[in-house]
């Protein structure tokens, strides 16, 4: 009974790994449909959503089960507990790659105002942050979701680089380019919600490993 136990939390795990692989890819898939102002790979990131949504489900169903059939204790009551509230931080994560994919579609057939140097910046960091989070879950490792949680503060600077130019140098000196630069906003503005989920995450791991609580402090 005890073997088969781990193996239900190993397949939880994996089933978790999966989902964060997805988002990943979501948000990778977002932006490179913005570089190309592509919105047939936009739509194709909308699209895709449906399956991490559906991974979700399947994930909190099997959370629930574990918890009222197997009644877990201490360490593994942490990790089952974790990985639901881990799995709804990625679902978010690729929602919000659905958000950048809806604004690449409202730029569609509309020149880019400048080529685009931040934004991409702040998609590494969202693609690190988000991977490095899962990887630390994966492998227990609370020093890996510490460095996650570091990252953050860069990613809020580019955030803020990105509308300090768009809005001074662009909207303030000519209305006329709001619609081209809105979307541009929402998108560094989705990415550092990104990040933030990234951070979320990386303190429920520290949570998991050390039964430490670091939400809510720097």
């Amino acid at each position: 009974m005890e073997r088969h136990f781990d193996q239900e939390l190993e397949d939880l795990k994996n089933d978790l790994l999966k989902m964060g692989v997805m988002a990943e890819e979501a948000i990778f898939a977002s932006v490179e449909a913005l570089k190309k102002l592509d919105p047939e790979k936009a739509k194709n990131v909308i699209n895709k959503d449906k399956f991490i949504d559906d991974m979700e489900n399947v994930i909190d169903e099997k959370c629930l089960d574990l918890l009222a059939l197997r009644q877990p204790m201490a360490s593994d009551l942490r990790f089952i507990a974790m990985v639901s509230k881990i799995s709804t931080d990625l679902e978010r994560i690729a929602d919000l790659a659905v958000d950048i994919a809806q604004r690449v579609l409202e730029l569609s057939g509309k020149p880019l105002l400048k080529p685009l140097i931040d934004i991409p910046r702040l998609t590494d960091i969202a693609q690190k942050m988000t991977k490095d989070a899962i990887n630390a879950f994966v492998n227990k490792d609370a020093d890996l979701a510490g460095k996650v949680i570091l990252l953050d503060n860069e990613a809020d600077r580019l955030r803020n680089l990105v509308q300090k130019e768009l809005i001074e140098d662009f909207i303030t000196k000519d209305p006329a380019t709001a619609p081209r630069a809105v979307p541009l906003l929402l998108i560094a503005r989705h990415l550092e919600r990104i990040c933030d989920h990234a951070t979320n995450i990386a303190e429920d791991v520290i949570y998991m490993v050390k039964a430490d609580v670091v939400k809510h402090h720097q």
